[in-house]
């Protein structure tokens, strides 16, 4: 499995400067690759040209038994590097999941604008009926007083 990871990050991870790494490059010890405009470097193949090679084992410590250099660094480095997929894996899977609600949410103001809109034409509606009815009545009024006035005036005559 290759791991490709860019140069400032690469950088990071193995703690060289990006001269150094780009020394290296020249040198044809890190494989590199380009994609859109940005510069890879295969993680798993540079952990060999990282690592020293003129004993071919490290000191934990100066008290302490050597350990085969080449293995416990590939493996650490393995590791760290799956934990970092994983990491990257993950980050995905949440960004995914944050536009995904994000888009519910956009989805579900819109209904609710287009809700509110509607209840405002309705509410205009029903404000011109109940004026409209309030006229009717009062017209009502006077035409019932007017009535009743006349008739009370006949009735006297």
């Amino acid at each position: 499995m290759q791991t490709w990871l860019e140069i400032a990050e690469f950088s990071k991870l193995v703690h060289l400067d990006i001269d150094t790494i780009e020394d290296m490059i020249q040198k044809r010890k890190l494989s590199v690759k380009e994609e859109n405009g940005k510069r890879f470097i295969e993680a798993n193949r540079a952990t060999y040209s990282i690592i020293p090679s003129s004993d071919n084992k490290i000191m934990v410590n100066k008290d302490v038994m050597p350990l085969a250099g080449t293995d416990f660094i590939e493996k650490t480095i393995g590791t760290i590097l799956n934990l970092h997929e994983k990491v990257l894996d993950a980050k995905d899977e949440t960004l995914e999941a944050l536009k995904s609600e994000n888009r519910f949410l956009k989805e579900a103001l819109f209904s609710m604008q287009e809700l509110y809109d509607e209840d405002r034409k309705v509410v205009d509606t029903l404000t011109q009926q109940l004026k409209h009815t309030q006229e009717e009545l009062e017209f009502t009024r006077r035409k019932y007083k007017l009535m009743w006035n006349k008739a009370v005036e006949n009735y006297k005559k």
